[in-house]
């Protein structure tokens, strides 16, 4: 019995990641509908990993069950971001203010600037370590804010936004962007320069949440585009045969 159930569960896992890993690199694009017989079929699963697989998702924020209808990939509610974006920055510019407040400088502070500063351009980051390296960055300054509060909700915050978020770094432009400005944001932090550490922050986020909708917005493009094209490579080959 134990056997079967860890077989299950990873199965559940197997179609979770399959899943994620589709709508993350727009094979399943915003609005796109499926059933649970289409992923079963297309995974080798059987309904019930691929169940709870979709319910995972669906918790997350990423796929919502239809009416009698099944599944679709959530579509992009460019409002909602907007308005986490708009939390995510009142959050961050309070920790810039709290940390300059501290008696002595985090150690994670200190930590952040060796990763933002490297000795030569060879030495950064590449792919989905930047992503990861980003994301720490933004997570470990509002910790060193010591409000656990605070850290709780921005990190909920994170994990909604990390679908658009990671497509900043689809672009080598962007990447060097990413460290000079974190570089610049720890220098005036390690000055005691609250409000310019704050005002250079809140620049950063927006030049960055321009770009990812752009390209969020170009990438559904691109995919649409892709997909009518074999649908109507699929129908020519059906009408010759």
């Amino acid at each position: 019995m134990a056997t079967n159930t860890k077989r299950k569960e990873s199965m559940a896992d197997r179609v979770y990641e399959a899943l994620k890993d589709d709508i993350f690199e727009f094979r399943l694009i915003p609005g796109d509908k499926f059933s649970e017989g289409d992923v079963g079929t297309r995974l080798n699963a059987s309904r019930t990993p691929v169940r709870e697989a979709l319910y995972r998702l669906q918790r997350e924020g990423f796929v919502e069950v239809l009416f009698r209808s099944g599944w679709q990939v959530k579509p992009f509610d460019f409002q909602q971001v907007e308005e986490l974006y708009d939390l995510r920055i009142t959050l961050e510019r309070a920790a810039m203010h709290k940390i300059c407040q501290l008696p002595e400088m985090p150690q994670s502070v200190r930590t952040l600037t060796a990763i933002w500063n490297p000795d030569h351009p060879s030495e950064r980051a590449v792919g989905s370590t930047v992503r990861a390296l980003d994301e720490s960055f933004h997570c470990d300054l509002v910790s060193a804010a010591g409000n656990r509060e605070m850290t709780r909700i921005h990190r909920e915050i994170t994990d909604r936004l990390r679908i658009i978020r990671r497509l900043d770094f689809t672009r080598d432009d962007r990447i060097d962007a990413t460290y000079l400005e974190h570089a610049e944001i720890l220098e005036a932090i390690r000055a005691g320069h609250a409000v310019e550490a704050a005002d250079r922050l809140t620049n950063h986020i927006r030049i960055s949440q321009k770009a990812v909708r752009e390209i969020t917005m170009e990438k559904i493009r691109e995919a649409a585009e892709a997909h009518q094209s074999s649908l109507r490579t699929s129908l020519e080959n059906l009408a010759k045969t």
